[in-house]
């Protein structure tokens, strides 16, 4: 076979193959319609929104490949960025007000996964629940008024740049992305997040502490989480109580997009950040059109269940390719 059919091939059978053209693709189509969408501004702000979505979007593609599931970010990135911003009005450090906004995620996480894990209560249920009670707290802590004003040092921290245009949340994100994928690919840790996910059963029986892996991918959704919210109050200089609304549905899609299987044990960390960027390019091609918000929730919903059926479909063909080779 040809060299070129052979890496044609190879590229088809990535995972990551299926919405890195649909985001070329889309691309293209978009720049016909709109010549705006490849001016410098507009693509530094498309990349700014991507870093944004795809730090929580790492956290909760851990969480799809280990089987669980996570609705409370949206709500714990406002916590984070609320909390930090009431430490830094009372005058503490940026640092301590930071770590503060941290903890918090850290700590609803962990409660998630404490939950889940001890008391064998569906991620569904439990992060549900937590998703009311921390937009609760945030509610409590602004009485729906917004946190400010913020000290010129903290906001420097996504409002200026550590290399040339390219925003602070972009390097971030990247830098976490390529961590996680090196996590997942190549320790032990990252072996057992899809183990537990292909078969948990099957994992417990050959050793692996299943709940120690589910409380891990819990944690550090929730820190993540935080993070975003922290950066995102950095950037607009105040913390909103609606803040991170829906966040948790854009970030969910953005995984499920990239290849993340909604079945658990399939998924890979580039495949996140394409779908975390296609979600982006979505969204702002639609604003350039002049598209009511309105009906772009309804394009990122008919979006979503596409992507899910895809899954599915893909699955099932993936079972038949298995049953076809055992004969």
């Amino acid at each position: 076979m040809p060299k070129d059919k052979n890496l044609w091939k190879r590229f088809w059978n990535m995972q990551e193959s299926g919405v890195l053209l649909a985001t070329i693709l889309f691309m293209v189509i978009i720049t016909c319609v709109n010549s705006v969408f490849l001016t410098p501004d507009n693509i530094w702000n498309v990349l700014r929104s991507t870093g944004f979505t795809l730090l929580t979007t790492l956290g909760i593609t851990l969480v799809l490949i280990s089987g669980g599931l996570d609705l409370s970010v949206g709500s714990v990135y406002a916590l984070g960025g609320t909390v930090c911003a009431k430490f830094l009005v009372m005058g503490l450090p940026v640092w301590v007000s930071i770590i503060a906004g941290l903890v918090c995620g850290l700590l609803v996480g962990l409660v998630n996964g404490l939950i889940i894990v001890k008391l064998n209560i569906p991620p569904l249920i439990v992060t549900l629940g937590m998703m009311y009670v921390a937009r609760g707290v945030v509610y409590v802590l602004t009485q729906g008024v917004p946190v400010y004003p913020l000290p010129e040092g903290f906001k420097q921290l996504e409002q200026t740049s550590l290399i040339g245009a390219v925003p602070n949340v972009v390097i971030l994100a990247l830098v976490l992305a390529v961590v996680m994928n090196v996590l997942m690919k190549r320790t032990p840790l990252g072996r057992s997040i899809y183990a537990v996910g292909g078969n948990a059963e099957a994992a417990r029986i050959s050793g692996l502490n299943v709940g120690r892996v589910k409380l891990f991918v819990y944690v550090i959704t929730g820190m993540l989480a935080a993070l975003t919210g922290i950066l995102m109050t950095a950037r607009l200089g105040s913390a909103q109580a609606t803040a991170g609304t829906g966040y948790e549905m854009t970030v969910i899609a953005a995984a499920i997009i990239g290849g993340t299987s909604t079945y658990a044990g399939v998924g890979t960390i580039w495949g996140s950040v394409l779908g975390a960027l296609f979600m982006e390019i979505l969204s702002n091609s639609l604003t350039l059109m002049r598209i009511s918000v309105y009906w772009q929730n309804i394009v990122i919903g008919v979006v979503l269940v596409v992507a899910v059926i895809i899954d599915t479909y893909r699955r099932v063909l993936m079972r038949r390719r298995e049953l076809n080779a055992t004969k």
